[in-house]
């Protein structure tokens, strides 16, 4: 059975740091590219982040500079290491592997008090 499982959501203050991690089985991770999305109530789900099989990296422009995403196929987890956070980054962050299916973990919830 496929699964990817999120961990590292929680309570923050604006200004501070939190790292996600996504632990996938049951594929091929390192064929897979790894993202992380992100849906506040009444918004669309977004892509914040997305690492191909090849290494490269792309962001949303609202997190450039400030967010980092990385893979350890090794392990088969995809991080997400957020600084500088602030209030407009709450959200339930999602973890998405893709090649030819789609898969998504259950999510994990990311406050950001100012």
């Amino acid at each position: 059975q496929v699964q990817l499982v999120e961990s590292g959501g929680g309570l923050v203050q604006a200004g501070g740091s939190l790292r996600l991690s996504c632990s996938g089985s049951g594929f091929i991770f390192s064929i897979y590219a790894m993202a992380w999305y992100r849906q506040a109530p009444g918004n669309e789900r977004e892509l914040v982040a997305r690492t191909t099989s090849g290494g490269s990296t792309n962001y949303a422009d609202s997190v450039k500079g400030r967010f980092t995403i990385s893979r350890d196929n090794a392990k088969n987890t995809v991080f997400l290491q957020m600084n500088s956070l602030e209030p407009e980054d709450t959200g339930v962050y999602y973890c998405n592997a893709k090649f030819r299916q789609e898969y998504w973990g259950q999510g994990t919830r990311v406050t950001v008090s100012s």
